[in-house]
């Protein structure tokens, strides 16, 4: 590895680069001598990680769990990142959901604001959530929704699978589990995502032996961690939360219980525009479109992308001419695409919500 050396525009530079990154100021001669720690950082962490790390991941990584003096080649965070698979989450995805979608209102209301603003929290007595559940339809958003906030508080983003505990057997969930959490607990600044939590967390009604352990180890689990200090937050995710054991859903252990439901004209419109910037698209009606996919997901508007993409390329290709995609083309691959969403499953996450909803 070789520490890069910099050209006095690029050295002048330095100060303005980190706080773009960190919010945090520097005098010019000392950014430029961080900005050299902070590429070599960004270089050892992208070998632990085993994937490019950007420089704004690595400059907060750096000041934030390093000490002055202290080796950040033998951070512990950084071992503890790349054993559980983290990623860093582009913050622009925010910006691909749409406003008028309740979850991102009641997220930035409930989760983001306070956390950027932790002093007037603690004046006014706010406890941020430490423990999340998002319940809805399959195909809405909730992975996106949960990569989104980590994008745009900086954090880390990390996956339990539910497979990945189940690797070494059925009878070794429940230890896999709680080391992981334990690995969870001594994280700085993490987004923990499990998605299909029903597998983990189901109801102990009419479980057998071991699908009761995996719960109750569950139940030992989330107290555990909301009572850290860090900045820790634990996003679980179903698609049926009907499922989930009712010991998780009352008040005390899951901060909130959160519904993340169909997309209105405004959250297709969003997805919509974000899809189309990236292919060669040409004049098109995005209210006809918009009013053709209502029972679509976030999933299905992706697949239908794809789709379009690929039928885009394969023409020119054919024809050596510049293919644009029009109204027409993109309307013919909706007939091609199933929507996820019908009457009856709009109306049963309608009442799911009454019934489960806690903010």
């Amino acid at each position: 590895m070789q520490t890069q050396i910099l050209d006095p525009v690029e050295l002048t530079d330095c100060s303005t680069k980190i706080f773009d990154a960190s919010g945090i100021r520097f005098e010019e001669t000392i950014a430029a001598d961080l900005w050299r720690k902070v590429m070599d950082h960004k270089w050892i962490l992208s070998e632990k990680l085993g994937r490019d790390v950007g420089f704004r991941a690595a400059c907060i990584d750096f000041l934030d769990n390093f000490e002055a003096g202290q080796d950040p080649h033998l951070g512990r965070q950084a071992d503890l990142l790349g054993e559980m698979g983290a990623q860093y989450i582009d913050r622009d995805i925010w910006k691909t959901i749409s406003d008028s979608q309740p979850p991102k209102q009641l997220v930035q209301k409930r989760i983001i604001r306070p956390l950027k603003e932790e002093n007037l929290s603690k004046k006014h007595g706010v406890v941020i959530p430490k423990a999340i559940v998002f319940f809805g339809p399959p195909g809405t958003g909730k992975t996106h929704f949960v990569k989104a906030m980590a994008g745009i508080l900086g954090w880390w983003f990390i996956e339990i699978a539910p497979s990945m505990l189940m690797a070494e057997g059925v009878d070794r969930i429940g230890a896999n589990l709680r080391a992981t959490m334990e690995k969870a607990r001594r994280l700085e600044e993490a987004v923990i995502f499990i998605d299909e939590f029903e597998e983990l967390a189901a109801s102990r009604d009419e479980a057998d032996r071991i699908d009761r352990s995996i719960t109750n180890e569950f139940l030992k689990q989330v107290p555990l961690l909301k009572s850290q200090a860090n900045k820790v937050l634990l996003v679980c995710a179903t698609n049926y939360v009907r499922q989930l054991d009712t010991a998780l859903l009352r008040p005390g252990r899951f901060d909130c219980i959160i519904p993340v439901g169909f997309l209105d004209d405004d959250g297709r419109r969003t997805i919509l525009e974000y899809h189309n910037a990236r292919i060669n698209v040409g004049d098109i009606d995005l209210d006809l479109i918009v009013q053709k996919t209502r029972y679509f997901t976030p999933a299905d508007l992706e697949h239908l992308y794809q789709l379009i993409a690929q039928y885009a390329f394969d023409r020119e290709y054919e024809t050596g001419k510049d293919f644009a995609v029009t109204t027409e083309c993109i309307l013919e691959k909706i007939g091609l695409v199933r929507p996820s969403l019908t009457d009856e499953v709009m109306t049963q996450f309608q009442e799911d919500v009454q019934t489960y909803s806690r903010y």
